[in-house]
C-alpha cells in the first residue's frame, strides 16, 4: 500500500468527481483545499488529511480513511473517506430553483422598460416561503437517506477507461 497518492486521482477514486479531468480542473481553479491549503492536482495527499472541494454551490469536505488510487464503488467509498460535510451544505442540493419563464410573442423583440417594470413587479411579488413544519420534514429525509440514495446514482459505467 502506498503511503500518499496525487489528490486529483484521489478524488475521481472516491466519486467526487466523475472523472479524472474533472478533478485536475477542479484543483487547477482553486476549488480543492487540503488541510486549508489551495492544492495543484499533484499535491500527496495522505491518511488523516482533510480535504475541501466545492463542486457547483456545495463545498464538500473529506477526512481521508484510507488511501486508494482506483475508482471505487459507490458502496465501498465509506472505507476510503469519510463524509465531513455539513447538513447545511447538503440541503443545497434541494433548493428549490427561483426562476420562472415569462412567454413572449416570437419577433417581439427586446422587452420595454414598461415591459421590464411589470416583470420586475411579479417577481417581487411572488413568495419562495415554505411552511417550517414542511421544510424541517423534507430536510429530515434528505439528510437521512442521503448516504444510501444519492450515491448510488452514481455507480461506475464501465466504458473501458484505465487510468
Amino acid at each position: 500500500m502506498t503511503e500518499e497518492v496525487r489528490i486529483d486521482k484521489y478524488l475521481w477514486s472516491i466519486r467526487v468527481y466523475k472523472t479524472r479531468t474533472d478533478a485536475t480542473d477542479a484543483c487547477k481553479g482553486g476549488k480543492v483545499r487540503v488541510n486549508g491549503a489551495d492544492t495543484k492536482p499533484s499535491k500527496a495527499v495522505r491518511v488523516g488529511d482533510v480535504i475541501v472541494a466545492r463542486k457547483g454551490a456545495v463545498t464538500y469536505t473529506y477526512k481521508v480513511i484510507q488511501l486508494i488510487d482506483k475508482r471505487q464503488g459507490a458502496k465501498l467509498v465509506p472505507n476510503y473517506a469519510e463524509n465531513l460535510t455539513p447538513p447545511e451544505e447538503l440541503a443545497k442540493l434541494r433548493a428549490p430553483v427561483e426562476t420562472f419563464f415569462l412567454k413572449r410573442d416570437r419577433g417581439a423583440g427586446r422587452p420595454t422598460k414598461k415591459d421590464r417594470r411589470q416583470m420586475e413587479s411579479l417577481w417581487s411579488n411572488l413568495s419562495f416561503d415554505v411552511p417550517d413544519d414542511i421544510a424541517e420534514r423534507l430536510a429530515a429525509d434528505y439528510i437521512s437517506g442521503y448516504d444510501e440514495d444519492f450515491d448510488a446514482d452514481f455507480e461506475d459505467d464501465d466504458m473501458g477507461y484505465e487510468d
